[in-house]
């Protein structure tokens, strides 16, 4: 199954959760419109929203919640990317300017707060006190992720422990909390509630480790940003963290001055270190284990093509390469 295949098993659902992010974007503030519109015609594969989809069909659910979480899931995610965009300074995103370029700094986080706010309009409607704390406890979590991730830029300090620490609050766990909402919906039981919430959490650790690995093995036009943003940054991912610790003391010296100034400088010198010390390989490698504990989870889900789609997903993810 390719990722069309796979959509294709919700298409239905896929086009009124677009609809209901569509509608919801409206508001009498054009620029409101205006940003969020922008950011959301970028496309990308809508993800979260496709697993919440996907978890809630392949527990046999019926009704129309799914869609209004998926896209309460989206909006969330878009919101932070408007931050995170502003944060990082980034000016590129999915292979076009970010708001924050367009738009403007102010405008970018304003417009991210509308958003974050209209997903907790939308997710009350659910009436469900559950799917209200998931909510609450993961936006506060993706926060705490971001502060935690401000933190260690420009740290050469940064442990591998201390980097998955990172990457599972301000990433994974927006993918576990999409994967139980469809566990919740259904009032399945708490075996298979587990199994899809940690199906999601490490689903979101492998797409995060294979976008720090990309930022380092593949091209702007690929990966629709720049290339070396992390580095750029200050940002000690994976790749950095390990071939810092497999590097001469040579190359432990120019990684350590690449993230503690941030910038390009050394950008060439550094993608020969991460590629000399093998730091991509060990980075796919820590993904692919992640696969097969997110794989291992849904054994107890029962048989459906929602079920192997969840599987192929997250094959899938291992080869993506933006």
């Amino acid at each position: 199954m390719n990722l069309a295949d796979i959509r294709a098993l919700v298409e239905s659902d896929f086009q009124a959760t677009n609809q209901m992010i569509l509608d919801r974007l409206k508001s009498d503030v054009a620029l409101v419109d205006q940003v969020g519109h922008y950011i959301v015609a970028a496309g990308g594969k809508r993800l979260r929203p496709m697993l919440v989809l996907l978890a809630a069909k392949s527990m046999g659910y019926e009704g129309s919640d799914h869609a209004k979480l998926a896209a309460v899931i989206e909006l969330i995610h878009t919101s932070t990317l408007l931050h995170d965009d502003v944060v990082d300074e980034s000016s590129m995103r999915r292979g076009r300017e970010t708001a924050n370029e367009l738009f403007g700094n102010q405008a970018s986080v304003l417009v991210g707060d509308f958003l974050y706010s209209r997903s907790f309009q939308m997710m009350v409607e659910v009436n469900n006190m559950k799917v209200l704390n998931i909510l609450a406890d993961t936006t506060n979590q993706v926060a705490a992720g971001e502060v935690l991730q401000l933190m260690n830029i420009h740290d050469p300090e940064v442990s591998e422990e201390g980097y998955y620490q990172v990457i599972e609050r301000k990433t994974a766990i927006l993918f576990a909390a999409a994967t139980q909402l469809g566990a919740v919906l259904t009032n399945a039981s708490s075996q298979i509630e587990k199994g899809l919430r940690t199906y999601g959490l490490q689903l979101g650790i492998a797409f995060q480790l294979i976008d720090d690995a990309l930022d380092y093995a593949a091209d702007a036009e690929e990966m629709g940003k720049n290339v070396g943003d992390d580095l750029a940054e200050g940002k000690p991912t994976l790749p950095l963290i390990y071939a810092l610790t497999q590097s001469n003391s040579d190359g432990q010296a120019v990684i350590r001055a690449a993230i503690e100034q941030g910038g390009l400088d050394d950008l060439d010198r550094i993608m020969s270190i991460v590629k000399s010390t093998n730091a991509i390989e060990y980075t796919y490698q820590a993904a692919e284990k992640a696969v097969k504990k997110a794989i291992d989870a849904l054994t107890p889900l029962p048989e459906s093509a929602f079920k192997t789609a969840l599987v192929e997903l997250a094959k899938l993810s291992l080869n993506r390469n933006n």
